[in-house]
């Protein structure tokens, strides 16, 4: 009895060892495999630059029409003619023209209700050059809510897309809307006139960056006057939750509100002006490149506030990061003169220590005003000149004493600049603590 249970055990064990052996190592069905390589399903493909006319369709809304105007120009036309986001626009019509499913749901669907499609959420109508015109039907979310039924006109399968998909062309006016308030861009604006409380200040491109003209010709931050006409010309509309189609009701609080400034550009497309007032909270603007009155970001009342001090050029010298060629020093009965050559620095024929030099240098290169004051310059007891740029560039330096602090001047310049004491000092000292190198081998 024993011996037939040991056969039976050894029957089913190698039996169960087959069953193993055949599940590891059969080949997959010819279906299983090209299911797991099957490309995602093609609902749309098409040339972007070929479609010429978008119609988006919302259940529960206004339709929206866009129209390209020439190449790479695009225009709201309904439900009101606005300038289109040549950025969104682009956005969506990359998503639309190469638009995948995740799934085929039905090949042949008898019944759209189930799928939301009888009644679409959204109907996009793409006309094209060629007349290839396609209707694109959006139905429910799938019950998992990261998918949405979808279908082409005229083709009875019912496909699911990534819900992401849907969100890149459901938009609405104020999503496609170009909100721009000026359209020079910031790079091709040459001139710029500021006018606020009886003040007017102008900024005028030159060869390298920027001066300021009025009210009276003085050297300019140009990093900040950049700042400058990036945010105004970046002003944007702030069209908050609405549809786009209502009364601007930015209108009504821009006539109460307070000025605040007028700044008028001048650049490739023209002048363009920009008002801005600002009501007890909110910023609203008016601007001769669009039509209406829009509330914008509080960024550009913050730009407005700054006075003309703060787009002055601060630094006494204009070498920059440069490294100098020569400088030259007086204070009272004492001079300095260093030349630079190769990678030396030399005095009345002797090597100087590097290190020394460099400190003096950085000590000139931070000189900055605190202040501009419009008198108080008397006798120069500091002269300091710098020659860099191979001998192209010479700045010269007059600095006398004016209480506690220092005020110097430009040569051939009428801008005072207002010096904290210390600074000065600091320059002295360095270049009394210049010394010449060591000697070789010491």
């Amino acid at each position: 009895m024993k011996f037939r249970d040991l056969i039976i055990a050894v029957v089913v064990l190698l039996a169960l060892g087959g069953l193993l052996y055949w599940s590891n190592h059969r080949k997959p069905a010819p279906e299983s495999a090209a299911a797991a390589s099957a490309p995602s399903p093609s609902i749309l493909k098409m040339d972007p630059s070929a479609i010429r006319q978008v119609t988006l369709a919302r259940k529960d809304g206004a339709a929206v029409t866009l129209d390209r105007q020439g190449s790479d120009t695009w225009r709201i036309t309904a439900p009101k003619p606005f300038g289109a986001d040549s950025d969104a626009v682009s956005g969506m019509l990359s998503s639309l023209s190469s638009l995948t499913a995740d799934r085929v749901v039905e090949e042949k669907a008898a019944d759209l209700k189930p799928y939301g499609l009888d009644q679409p959420s959204l109907q996009v109508q793409i006309e094209t050059r060629d007349h290839k015109d396609r209707k694109l039907l959006l139905g429910d979310d799938t019950p998992t809510g990261s998918d949405v039924y979808a279908m082409l006109q005229g083709d009875p399968r019912v496909y699911t897309i990534a819900s992401y998909n849907k969100s890149s062309f459901d938009k609405g006016v104020n999503d496609l809307r170009d909100k721009r308030l000026v359209t020079i861009a910031p790079d091709k604006v040459s001139r710029v006139d500021v006018q606020k409380k009886g003040q007017e200040i102008e900024f005028a491109r030159i060869k390298d960056g920027w001066q300021i003209d009025k009210p009276e010709p003085s050297r300019a931050d140009s990093f900040a006057i950049d700042e400058f006409v990036r945010t105004i010309a970046d002003a944007r509309m702030d069209l908050g939750g609405g549809s786009g189609d209502e009364k601007n009701q930015a209108a009504t609080e821009f006539a109460k509100a307070a000025p605040v400034a007028t700044i008028a550009l001048t650049g490739d497309r023209g002048p363009q002006t920009l008002t801005v007032r600002k009501g007890k909270q909110e910023y609203y603007a008016q601007s001769s490149a669009v039509a209406g009155t829009y509330k914008v970001g509080a960024n550009i009342g913050t730009t407005l506030d700054k006075g003309l001090d703060e787009f002055r050029n601060k630094k006494l010298f204009d070498f920059g990061y440069e490294e100098p060629n020569k400088i030259e020093l007086h204070q009272g009965t004492k001079s300095w003169f260093f030349t630079h050559s190769g990678n030396d620095w030399w005095s009345n024929g002797k090597k100087m220590d590097t290190s020394g030099v460099e400190s003096l240098v950085d000590s000139l290169r931070d000189l900055g005003a605190t202040g501009f004051p419009s008198s108080g310059f008397s006798t120069a007891e500091v002269e300091a000149t710098v020659t860099s740029s191979n001998g192209k560039r010479i700045e010269k330096v007059l600095i006398a004493k004016a209480g506690s602090n220092d005020i110097a001047r430009r040569e051939n310049e009428p801008e005072l600049y207002q010096l904290d004491a210390s600074a000065v000092d600091a320059v002295t000292r360095a270049a009394d603590a210049v010394k010449p190198a060591p000697a070789a081998g010491r």
